[in-house]
């Protein structure tokens, strides 16, 4: 946070599908001299083109936001711009939510319901380059991570991010039209993705593949 005796502020985005939500972090952030929101993300989508367009520090991600959810956005944005430290924000504390969120290299994650001063402590943990959990996730779950690797986590991993991609449209009721739409490829393209997708789990109905994206974490409960 400090550069040659010289206070540097954090940039940061904001990434979250509700107005409110993110109109209330801004707030937070507001008192928070070293931090600076630069701007603010509705989508995983728009969200992976903010961080390419203005190269952002630091984002406070949400996960269940349509199209693309927010640890796919958070992988991605990962893969590109390693050095931009992605806390999520959710009100998922469950194990495979969190062992997720480790695995592709988020540095901090918070639950939603915790205090507002806790915020602060996070981002000033990443901003030193250090990890940050809500101390409303047990323990166990980073020791969990570290030692297993649960049958459903090795299979998402298997998949191909346009694999994955396609799961969470599937399971959010999406029409192969409209996948094929928000994916600017052609129909049988997408058919095809899907018939793909099918074939690498092994579940070849669609109600199978909703309830393999709820339980793989790809998808909310709450949608």
């Amino acid at each position: 946070m400090t550069e040659g005796g010289i206070m540097q502020k954090l940039r940061v985005l904001l990434a979250d599908d509700h107005t409110l939500v993110r109109a209330g972090m801004r707030s937070l952030l507001k008192d928070v001299a070293w931090v600076e929101v630069v701007a603010e993300a509705g989508t995983g989508r728009e969200a992976v083109e903010l961080v390419e367009k203005l190269r952002p520090q630091a984002v406070l991600m949400d996960i269940a936001m349509s199209g693309l959810n927010g640890l796919e956005a958070a992988e991605r944005i990962i893969k590109s711009h390693p050095d931009c430290r992605v806390i999520i924000l959710s009100m998922h504390s469950s194990k495979e939510y969190v062992m997720k969120a480790l695995h592709i290299g988020v540095m901090g994650y918070l639950i939603k319901d915790a205090a507002t001063s806790e915020l602060e402590v996070a981002l000033t943990a990443i901003a030193r380059g250090q990890k940050y959990l809500s101390p409303a996730i047990s323990t166990y779950l980073v020791e969990e991570y570290t030692a297993l690797s649960p049958d459903h986590e090795q299979n998402i991993e298997s998949l191909t991010p346009r694999q994955r991609e396609i799961l969470q449209l599937i399971a959010e009721g999406r029409t192969t039209k409209e996948i094929a739409s928000i994916l600017n490829v052609s129909p049988k393209t997408a058919e095809t993705h899907r018939t793909q997708l099918m074939e690498r789990l092994n579940i070849h109905d669609i109600a199978g593949l909703v309830r393999y994206a709820l339980r793989a974490g790809v998808v909310s409960p709450e949608g």
